[in-house]
Order: structure tokens, then sequence, then C-alpha cells
């Protein structure tokens, strides 16, 4: 992961979680844990648990304190049960579509029935992050999610810190360990490059109270060059920039602390749409016909199809345009007979 997340949404299911701390006899819940890992990956928005807090009034101060907020769901006379898991379920997808500043969901439960959550939140595009103890959770959950974190892993993460040298004063370790645990927290965040500005962010999110002024450094740099200065970093300073990055933490060498660029890829060439020039077409008409051989010039005969004569049109009798009957034609018979009858009723004149 090479970007921090900018809103993690953390829901706990506490009676799962106690269920599995009374399997492997273990009394207390820390939650400060939990939280120091979740801010490693980022900004926490929003912290719920869900139970019946009546069994659970010594855990309830607890996560109280640390400003997690506690949904009262009482158990139901009859069966004994409640409906944590569906307000749990219900809560989540009402936040998956009103915040969308939320990228990351962590369900805190090892029940298989949160299965079908994990898989609409990565439906909606949702990084899903599981915890849970070992003893309790579902193999069908913990594969589902896209990271799953074990109670047992933070406990061992806790115990392997790397510790700050004896030869810094007492004033100092307070200040150099929180440094130490924020480039590991990065380091195993697989930060490609470690900035002195990621850092201090990382650092205020663990102790939000924190100051490089409190300390008696002048600013952040400073404080870098002096954990330099001591033999506990090995920073390079950037040309452009001018910010510090961390090659070297704890003798622990940052193998991804130079950035390669990708190489930009290459346009294709477009064909150009204008016509050519006058001058450059005939020239290239020129170089074309010096070119051709002269028997390829001379133009071969072309047969012409012979000439089909047009079909003669038959007269038609016409049409009257009443009653649309034919009008009858005169016959040659007729007008001689009429030209008799005319001659024959004149008498000459004396």
């Amino acid at each position: 992961m090479s970007e921090l997340n900018e809103g993690i949404a953390l829901f706990i299911d506490f009676e799962n979680l106690a269920r599995g701390f009374t399997r492997s006899e273990r009394t207390d819940f820390d939650i400060q844990r939990v939280l120091d890992r979740l801010v490693e990956k980022g900004k926490v928005v929003m912290k719920r648990a869900y139970c019946d807090w009546s069994r659970f009034l010594k855990a309830k101060d607890a996560l109280h304190e640390k400003g997690i907020e506690l949904v009262e769901v009482p158990r139901r006379s009859v069966t004994g049960k409640n409906s944590a898991d569906i307000r749990l379920v219900v809560d989540a997808m009402d936040m998956c579509y009103a915040k969308e500043h939320i990228t990351t969901f962590v369900i805190a439960s090892g029940d298989s029935d949160f299965s079908p959550l994990v898989s609409k939140l990565k439906e909606n595009g949702k990084h899903v992050i599981g915890l849970g103890m070992r003893g309790s959770t579902s193999s069908l959950l913990a594969d589902n999610c896209d990271e799953f974190i074990f109670y047992e892993d933070l406990e061992s993460d806790a115990s392997q810190k790397s510790k700050v040298s004896s030869d810094v004063p007492e004033e100092k370790k307070e200040v150099f360990s929180l440094l130490f645990e924020s480039v590991e927290a990065l380091h195993r965040e697989n930060v490609s490059i470690i900035w002195s500005s990621i850092v201090k962010e990382t650092m205020k999110r663990k102790r939000p109270s924190f100051s490089e002024g409190i300390h008696g450094y002048k600013s952040f740099s400073a404080l870098l060059e002096d954990a330099q200065a001591r033999g506990l970093l090995k920073l390079r300073k950037d040309e452009r920039s001018g910010s510090y990055i961390i090659m070297e933490f704890g003798h622990k060498e940052i193998e991804a602390g130079v950035k390669v660029e990708a190489p930009k890829p290459q346009r294709p060439q477009r064909k150009s749409s204008r016509r050519p020039s006058r001058s450059k077409s005939a020239s290239a008409t020129k170089k074309s016909a010096e070119t051709t051989p002269a028997a390829a010039l001379v133009a071969t005969p072309v047969p012409l199809p012979e000439r089909v004569p047009a079909p003669k049109l038959v007269a038609r009798p016409k049409r009257s345009s009443i009653g649309g009957m034919r009008r009858p034609q005169r016959t040659s018979t007729t007008s001689e007979l009429n030209e008799s009858e005319v001659g024959s009723s004149v008498e000459p004149s004396e």
C-alpha cells in the first residue's frame, strides 16, 4: 500500500471479541493496541462498539475513555440474543453510501455472518480490514477481507519494537521512540518513499499532543538532523523540494528510498489531413512519370459497349375526362361520306 487511507471507520462486535478472550484465557482487551495499528494506516474518523454493556461493565469504561461510541443493544428475554449484528450491518452500509470520504472499513469480529457485509463493501470500492482472535475467527471471514489482523500479532509487535540506545538522554528517549515507531509503521505499510512530512503526520496521529518545540527543536528537520547525528537515522535531502527522505533507521535499510519515474508513453504520430501544395503535387507527378516505364504510359484501347436502341412507344387511345369512357376516333369513310352529302345538297346557280 503506497498511500495512506484518508478515512477509517471502526465497527466492533464486542461480544464476539469477548468470546474469543474467554477461549484464550485472556482477561483484558487493550483497545489502545488496535488504535495504534489503525492510525498507522490512516485517520480514524469513526469508532463504534456494539454490545449489551450491562454484561461488560469493566470494558465499558476503558472503551469510553478512548472516545469509542458505545451502542447499547440489550438482550431479549425469550431467546437470550440481541440484534447487535444486524445493527452493525445497517450502520456500516449507511456509512458506505452517505460518507464518501470514508474509504476503509474495519470489522472487529470473527463471525462468519459478516462475510456478506464484507463482500458488499468491496463491491462499492471500499477497503475492508478484519480484526479478531485466532481461536474465534472464521476462515471464511478472514479470507474474504482485503487484510486481516489478529490481536495476538499486535501483542508480538509491541514486544519487538526497536529500542532507543542508552546513549540518548532520558528527556530525548520519548520523542525518539515515537519517531522510531512511526518510521517502522510506514515501512510496514510499504510506503515507497518515507518523506519527513509523512513521518510527522504519523507521529501526530499516534500522539496528537506531539510538538517538536516541546523537546527543544525549532523544526522537525532539526529533530531528524539530531537523530542522524546520533547515528539513529540516515537521511537524504531531495534536490527539488529540499525535504528529507529517511533512507535507514535502526540499522534497517529502506530499499524503496529512491523513486524511479516510469517512462512517458509516446504519442502515435497523426497523419496530416492537409492537401499537398501544387508545387509538391506537380513535383511528385513528375517524379512518378520519370520512374514509370514508357510502355506503361501508353493507354490501351478499351472497347465501347454496343448501343441498344430504345423501345418504341405505342400510342394509346385517349381517355375522356367524363366517365372515363374512350373518345371514338374518326375514320376516313365517315369523313368522305360527309363531304359527298355536303356537295349534293348545294345546287349550282343558274
